[in-house]
């Protein structure tokens, strides 16, 4: 298994992993708290504009109703399950960058190598050349 593809299934498996454990983290960082939403916070202006779209309150099944419940009693398995997928999906695809970045730089330096070798090889030659030429 080369670099890319050793990258790109790290980064599947991180980004699942990571996804799952940080999305309550970041629920509650902008206010949808297991309290409720939190005063002052950017879930509050989420819920008061979703208030005043409404003609007074927030419709069950919307954005802020989806979040608040999330954030109030944590994901369900069916979430978890797509916020794995999303972040695997998402981590493959930057583990494949960084696979392909990394063999880019590795074949510009087995390059590097080879016409280092070059250079060694024809400055023998010509080091032996000038040395039979003296020779005569």
């Amino acid at each position: 298994m080369g670099v890319a593809q050793t990258a790109a299934i790290t980064g599947g498996a991180v980004g699942a992993v990571g996804i799952v454990l940080m999305a309550p983290v970041a629920l509650s960082a902008i206010g949808f708290t297991s309290a409720g939403i939190a005063a002052g916070s950017y879930a509050a202006k989420m819920m008061s504009a979703a208030a005043t779209a409404n003609g007074g309150g927030v419709a069950a099944g919307s954005l802020v109703a989806i979040l608040q419940s999330a954030g109030a009693s944590g994901f369900t398995a069916s979430a978890n399950t797509v916020l794995a997928s999303i972040g695997s999906a998402l981590g493959t695809c930057v583990g494949a960058a960084v696979g392909w970045l990394s063999n880019i730089f590795q074949k510009r330096n087995e390059q590097k190598r080879r016409e280092e070798a070059m250079a060694v090889v024809l400055f023998g030659i010509a080091a032996g050349a000038l040395f039979m030429w003296s020779k005569h």
